[in-house]
């Protein structure tokens, strides 16, 4: 499939809304558990995507429209949550992403890209020449794919109640 912007705005402005529907109101039973050590759980992983709502795609994206691949974007603290989220309430994350999201989405709409924005060229530091598209493509992506995570680490509080009907879920397999 290729890149589509505007399916990728509708994706992007689902994803406060599904893990509001998800997460809110669950017991920290669900939802400070991780899969173990080095591992992330719901309260993580948001804390890890209002990081991104205020340091990595939009930012990087204007790096990339008014530098080019001149400026590399900053690195990324993939940890940064780990600081940022204490104190915070599950909700207050709810609330801050769904906020965040909907002003960074406001700001795609109002730079009004055109296709050939989109191949535009930026400079990432770990990876090199990358383009517009592939940054708001991995934006979707890496949506999807924490929202994948978030279910798959809830699933797994149940893996040991299931018995031998295990075999057939695979979402309490591997983390990858």
């Amino acid at each position: 499939m290729q890149y589509d912007l505007k399916e990728s705005l509708d994706l992007l402005a689902r994803t406060p809304k599904t893990l509001d529907v998800l997460l809110r109101g669950l017991p920290e039973a669900w939802t400070h558990q991780n899969e173990g050590e080095d591992t992330w759980s719901p309260f993580d992983v948001l804390g890890h995507l209002i990081h991104g709502e205020e340091t990595d795609w939009i930012p990087r994206l204007k790096i990339i429209l008014e530098h080019g691949s001149s400026q590399p974007f900053e690195p990324f603290d993939r940890f940064a949550q780990e600081k940022s989220s204490q104190g915070k309430t599950l909700n207050d994350l709810l609330d801050t992403f769904a906020q965040l999201r909907g002003g960074n989405l406001k700001a795609l709409r109002d730079l009004d890209l055109q296709p050939s924005d989109l191949d535009r060229i930026g400079t990432h530091p770990e990876l090199g020449q990358i383009t517009a598209r592939q940054l708001l493509a991995t934006w979707v992506v890496h949506d999807l794919g924490h929202i994948a995570q978030i279910t798959r680490v809830m699933a797994k509080q149940y893996g040991g109640e299931v018995g031998p009907w295990k075999q057939y879920l695979g979402v309490l397999g591997s983390r990858s």
